[in-house]
Parts: C-alpha cells; sequence; structure tokens
C-alpha cells in the first residue's frame, strides 16, 4: 500500500468515520479510541514529528509498553493497546476489519465447507462477504458437533430446523442472513451431487426487509469544488486529478479505476472499454477531453517508469499498482482538504458514483441509460438510486385535500367536546 504523508487529524477523522459508519461502533467507543489516539499526538509534537505512520504508532507503544507480553497486561493497558493497534490496522490497510472469530473446519463436514467457500471466492464477491458466509457456516459446524452430527450424509431435516430455532429471534438480521447462507449451502451440495436431497426448500422464509440507505451524492458545486482543490503541480496530485475524474465523470468503480489497463484505453476512437470486476459485464464509455488531458499529463510527466500494465501506479519504489483502498484514500483525503461538510454522508469514490446517477435523473435521463453508463446488469439495480431524484420525487406527491371545519366539531367525533 502506498503511504502518502497524512497528518494526526486526517487519519483519526477517517478512522472514526470508520468505527461509527463499517463496524457500528457507539459514540462512547468512539471517544474512547479518541483520547487515547490523543496521546499519540502529544507523543508526536514532543518528538517535532508532522506526519503520522505506522512506524510512529509502534514506537509509541514501544515506549510505553516496552516489550511486555500482551497477555500480562491489565485490563486497561489490554485496552489501550487495542486501541493503537486499530489505528495501525487503519494505516496500513485503510479499514478496519471486525474482530475474527477464529473458525476451525475440522472433520469431513469441515472439509466440504472449505471447498463450498472457496467455490463462493471465485464469484467475484466482496471480502465481508465471504467472510459472512465462513462465520455462519462454522457456527452451523459447531452445532452439528455438539449432536455429534460428524457425516455430511446423517444431517436430515430435524437438525436443520433445530439450528434455525435455536438463532436468537431478537437478533432478525443474523437469522436472516444465517437462513441464506444456508440455503445456499444446501443447494450447493445438492448440485454438486454431495447429497441426494435439496435440503435449501426446508429453510423457512422471513420477513426481513433490509432497507438500503439512500445513496450518498454531492452537488454539482460540490463536485467541482473536490476536483478543483486537487493541487495538480506535483506529481501525486496529476494521479490524483485523474482518478477522481474517473469516478466523478464516468462513475466508474474504486476497483475498475484500480485495475485500468493501457489496453482498455482506444485514444484514437476516444473510448475507455473495460469489464468490471464486480460484476464481469464489458462496457464502453467515452473518453472525454478532460479525462483524456489528465492522463496524458500524468503518463508524461508524472507516472513512474515501470513496465506494470496498469494506468496507475504508487507514487514510492516498488511502483506497484494501486489497489481499492488506496483509491478510496485518495478521494476520503481530498474531501477533507475540501472542508465540504460530509456529516451523515460517505465520502468515498462510490458517493461520486452515485452523485453522477443523481445529475443524470435529474436531467430526465431514461433508467436505461443510466444502467448503461453505470454498467449495471439491468434496470433493478439503477432503480436504487430513484430515491435520490427529489424534483422527480416532488412531482408525485399528492395535494391534501382541505378538510372542513364541521368535521372538527362533528357529535361524536374524536375532536368533539
Amino acid at each position: 500500500m502506498e503511504h502518502n504523508q497524512r497528518t494526526f487529524e486526517e487519519v483519526t477523522f477517517q478512522a472514526k468515520i470508520c468505527l461509527r459508519e463499517r463496524l457500528r461502533r457507539s459514540q462512547n467507543t468512539i471517544k474512547f479510541y479518541n483520547g487515547l489516539w490523543y496521546r499519540i499526538k502529544r507523543y508526536m509534537k514532543l518528538h517535532n514529528i508532522k506526519f503520522i505512520d505506522a512506524t510512529v504508532c509502534n514506537n509509541y507503544i514501544l515506549q510505553e509498553y516496552g516489550h511486555l507480553d500482551y497477555n500480562t497486561l491489565a485490563k486497561r493497558d489490554k485496552d489501550c493497546v487495542k486501541a493503537f493497534t486499530t489505528l495501525i490496522e487503519f494505516l496500513e490497510t485503510g479499514t478496519i476489519l471486525p474482530v475474527k472469530e477464529v473458525t476451525n473446519f475440522d472433520g469431513s463436514i469441515g472439509k466440504i465447507m472449505i471447498n463450498y467457500l472457496t467455490f463462493k471466492s471465485t464469484q467475484r464477491l466482496a471480502k465481508h462477504t465471504i467472510y459472512e458466509y465462513e462465520q455462519q457456516l462454522y457456527r452451523f459446524l459447531k452445532f452439528l458437533n455438539e449432536i455429534q452430527v460428524i457425516s455430511i450424509d446423517s444431517i436430515n431435516q430435524l437438525h436443520i430446523l433445530n439450528y434455525i430455532k435455536q438463532i436468537n429471534p431478537h437478533t432478525i438480521s443474523l437469522a436472516h442472513i444465517a437462513i441464506r447462507v444456508l440455503r445456499d449451502f444446501f443447494k450447493y451440495l445438492f448440485f454438486q451431487q454431495i447429497l441426494d436431497k435439496d435440503f435449501s426448500w426446508l429453510m423457512p422464509k422471513d420477513n426481513y426487509k433490509s432497507q438500503p440507505k439512500i445513496p450518498s451524492t454531492y452537488s454539482v458545486e460540490e463536485v467541482e469544488k473536490l476536483i478543483g482543490t486537487i493541487d495538480r503541480g506535483h506529481a501525486v496530485g496529476k494521479r490524483d486529478y485523474a482518478i477522481i475524474l474517473l469516478a466523478s465523470r464516468l462513475g466508474l468503480r474504486a476497483s475498475d479505476i484500480a485495475n485500468l489497463k493501457f489496453e482498455n484505453i482506444f485514444w484514437e476512437q476516444s473510448s475507455i472499454h473495460l469489464t468490471q470486476f464486480k460484476t464481469g459485464k464489458k462496457i464502453e464509455l467515452p473518453l472525454l477531453s478532460e479525462i483524456g488531458n489528465s492522463l496524458v499529463d500524468y503518463l508524461k510527466y508524472s507516472r513512474p517508469k515501470s513496465e506494470e500494465p496498469f494506468v496507475f501506479l504508487c507514487a514510492r519504489s516498488p511502483f506497484n499498482s494501486i489497489n481499492t483502498s488506496v483509491i478510496t484514500r485518495i478521494v476520503q483525503n481530498t474531501f477533507v482538504k475540501t472542508g465540504i461538510n460530509t456529516k451523515g454522508r460517505r465520502h468515498g469514490p462510490h458517493s461520486l458514483r452515485h452523485s453522477l446517477a443523481g445529475r443524470l435523473l435529474e436531467q430526465q435521463t431514461t433508467l436505461p441509460v443510466i444502467s448503461e453508463v453505470l454498467g449495471h446488469e439491468n434496470t433493478e439495480s439503477t432503480r436504487f438510486y430513484l430515491r435520490i431524484d427529489l424534483i422527480s420525487l416532488r412531482q408525485c406527491v399528492l395535494e391534501v385535500p382541505v378538510v372542513s371545519q364541521d368535521f372538527y366539531s362533528q357529535k361524536g367525533g374524536y375532536f368533539y367536546e
């Protein structure tokens, strides 16, 4: 991962957003972590350190706790170290992952589950989705071990129903996820002829409805301010400018920007052809002159010399191709520098994709056209954005008829005295 120079304020601001939005940590927990992180700020000030990185944090931990065994620390000290290592994780990876339950897929059923997880990993699923599948299957495996079911052929309808029944009914979303994962797992077993019965039909239907959050969007003025903030006078700025243009003007996902290769750019045709990483769908987008010029500026004056086929590289040796977390951090850092109020709104590259969809809706662009621009497989995915088109939604509002005063004074009515 690339390590640009970042201030303490920039890093901790983004880390707190990650704790709140990704891990759903309480405000008290975030406040506790933030208070501990400020110890590192004081350490930096004392040693005249301007920018923060993982080495700075590790040196602080070494100063405070030396080479003591973590297991011998008091609970308070363990909590402190956990807060510091969480910040280190964010500095090194650009995100904070939930604490993973240790899984051990022993036995013949465990081996089958591992094969299933390997199969799911080939389907372009996100890492957190694979993690979710792994956790759910491991809990089911533990249940089977407890009732001494050690062979896949020994599983019957009663085992499955009893497992679902013992899931905490108050955690509706958890039960929903467990049912979904097991349904898919048993379909896999049936189609792979591991089981001669399809137990997926046994999974009960639940009424859980996960209403997606309204996409985070930014106005045209805010997007232009974001683009205008980038300092194109140095190499990193030229690269970041081209990246943010691809996200805001074409709505490309971070994964597709990171994986963009020279072979995807057709200069003579002024177009970009690529296969989306998420969906596997091929799309063709216009190489707008603004984007083309930014790419030429980066490639001619800023891109390190490298045989890498990828367009965008890290700014420091060994000049590898950048990954999606770097793309996300570039956009987030730029938002922070603009001073744009991002409270209650995500401010990564996907918010620029959402903002583009919003502008197209405001211009009364039809859903099939927006689907084509964004590379959706069908218009059902695009309907997700309809809720941000406030102008069109206002046109759907019906006038409330005037209520006669007699209604309020009618004898026996609710308002009658």
